[in-house]
């Protein structure tokens, strides 16, 4: 699996969990949810992604974004 494929994985499951998080612990949770989408949104024009580089180096491949 690549890192862009990684990425769009990852970012899913935390869009999820924070749903979950929100429905059942916190409506604040919903923040989480916000957080996610800004950062796709600004990896999207600057190319810097904090989870891509995580996973950079615990050996993902990369592919063409990251």
């Amino acid at each position: 699996m690549s890192i862009d494929r990684a990425v769009l994985v990852f970012a899913g499951f935390m869009v999820l969990v924070s749903l979950v998080l929100t429905h059942t612990v916190s409506p604040h949770f919903v923040w989480l949810t916000a957080f996610v989408g800004l950062n796709l949104i600004q990896s999207a024009f600057t190319g810097f992604c904090p989870a891509a580089i995580v996973m950079k180096r615990l050996g993902l491949r990369p592919g063409n974004a990251f």
